[in-house]
């Protein structure tokens, strides 16, 4: 087993509006990104960030050999309890998930 990031050319989060954090998934070809694509599954992302998996997109958009993560922030983007504004620092424990 390899790390998720180990497949990827790159892996970032961001905001996809305040509510929202986003994970982009892009691959050098498009056999890892279907290898990934059938094996990367709800549960794993709910066990690493703690969200219900039903509040959890997770699309495929082959033509550029990506995947794209989606699911409601903790904190509103700039609230108090915020520590990532941006989201971009979100990355890691997907990054690490063993696929």
């Amino acid at each position: 087993m390899k790390k998720l990031i180990e497949y990827t050319k790159i892996l970032r989060s961001k905001n996809a509006g305040p509510l929202f954090i986003t994970f982009d998934l892009i691959f050098n070809t498009k056999e890892d990104m279907e290898y990934v694509e059938q094996r990367l599954k709800k549960s794993d992302v709910s066990k690493v960030y703690g969200v219900e998996e039903e509040k959890i997109d997770i699309i495929s958009y082959g033509v550029v050999n990506s995947i794209k993560i989606t699911f409601p922030r903790k904190n509103i983007s700039g609230s108090l309890a915020d520590n990532d504004i941006y989201g971009c620092q979100q990355h890691m424990p997907l990054a690490n998930i063993e696929i």
